[in-house]
């Protein structure tokens, strides 16, 4: 029998309506009356017309780039918050630099009914290995654990050793993180001769390949992912039934066609733009870049909302690299350093379960290891660096190929 995390998750399609009716108009007039970026943005809106998903697309995208331009312009969180700074819990800082408020208390990002839904509840110790240094996935999932009664290691990035000891010495029954580092952790503890106690993981931040999943169920370890941000907390998430992703309560999902705010028709690809219900940090229509598509019918889980196919890529060539975006821009910074440099490309692959990243730099320069550390400092990833001669690369505008397969 499934265990659901609240009544939301059954609701009828009618009763969903009706409470998005008042949902949404109140979101409107909160974001009009107290976030100044917003307010200018909605002047026009009367908040009695918004009930709905459709009335929404009529509303302009926020787009990320207009999100850092104005936290540029108004530091430091751009006039998008309904609160100030100071009575956020915590400020944390994304690749970018983007900044985002957060709160410790409430479940804030939502990430609990994902957590719930992976089988992780009161009982459980969960070793928390997304990262708790200035970009706020740690505490997203320190958050979602608390909200279902588990404990927490908090465990970080790195020191593996130590980390499978860890897991073995407490006893650990849950796994939050990255896709690929559970898998570092488990053949750590293998070679170290440990017993591991892990049986379910909870992971994001990266894309969970089918055979990396079908290793960690061999190991006798349930794997579910969700589809969150930092802006916007839990988008969709995985159930039991593996059927696509559910959205959550607290969100309104659209599919629109890249580049613009129009909705598509279900089941085709477009770029996912979210309305998030949190009062706190309301943005309204807010562009991820990600690709993704509806899909008909309800889960057989018994959950009723919305699913999307998940993570189906980037609208614009922004991948997601060992759980960190590498973004055109930064590409651009890295040429832009090294006048010898006349173009480069960032190539994204698989090996051996993990992400491998290879730059190639068209130049004549014939040693590698000053633009090594510049790539690694620029790109925030360490990645092996190619000198290639001018020329040689593609003339197609590509400056992130992602040839990773996500079938």
């Amino acid at each position: 029998m499934t265990s659901y995390f609240d009544a939301l998750e059954t609701r009828s399609p009618d009763a969903r309506a009706e409470a998005l009716a008042g949902l949404l108009p109140a979101q409107i007039r909160n974001a009009q009356s107290r976030a100044p970026a917003l307010a200018e943005l909605l002047a026009e809106i009367d908040p009695r017309d918004v009930i709905d998903r459709a009335a929404l697309a009529s509303l302009p995208v926020i787009r990320k780039s207009a999100l850092g331009k104005a936290q540029s312009e108004a530091p430091p969180l751009g006039g998008y918050a309904a609160q100030a700074p100071v009575a956020f819990d915590h400020l944390f800082q994304s690749p970018g630099p983007i900044y985002e408020p957060g709160r410790m208390g409430g479940d804030w990002w939502r990430l609990g009914r994902f957590v719930h839904a992976a089988g992780i509840g009161s009982g459980d110790i969960v070793q928390n290995c997304f990262s708790y240094h200035m970009t706020p996935a740690g505490m997203m999932f320190e958050s979602a654990a608390r909200a279902v009664g588990a404990t927490v290691f908090p465990a970080g990035t790195g020191q593996t050793e130590l980390q499978a000891r860890a897991a073995a010495d407490l006893g650990v029954t849950a796994y939050a993180g990255t896709p690929d580092y559970l898998k570092v952790i488990l053949d750590k503890a293998d070679a170290l001769g440990l017993t591991l106690s892990i049986t379910r993981a909870a992971v994001s931040g990266g894309a969970l390949f089918p055979s990396l999943r079908q290793d960690y169920a061999d190991r006798g370890i349930g794997c579910l992912q969700c589809y969150a941000t930092a802006d916007l907390g839990n988008i969709a998430y995985e159930s039991a039934a593996m059927e696509g992703m559910i959205v959550d309560e607290g969100v309104v999902v659209e599919i629109v066609r890249p580049g613009t705010g129009d909705p598509v028709q279900d089941g085709e690809v477009g770029e996912v733009v979210v309305t998030t219900l949190n009062p706190d940090y309301p943005l309204i229509r807010f562009a991820t870049g990600d690709l993704s598509a509806v899909m008909p019918g309800t889960s057989p889980c018994g959950r009723t909302n919305l699913r999307i196919r998940g993570w189906m890529g980037r609208a614009d060539q922004t991948a997601k690299i060992k759980g960190m975006f590498v973004r055109p821009e930064q590409v651009a910074d890295l040429v832009a350093r090294h006048p010898e440099v006349q173009r480069a490309r960032v190539t994204v692959s698989r090996a051996d379960e993990q992400d491998v990243m290879e730059i190639a730099l068209e130049t004549d320069a014939d040693n590698a290891a000053p633009f090594e550390a510049s790539a690694a400092e620029v790109l925030k990833l360490r990645g092996k660096v190619q000198l290639v001669p001018v020329g040689s690369l593609p003339n197609d505008g590509k400056v992130i190929d992602d040839q990773r397969d996500y079938s």
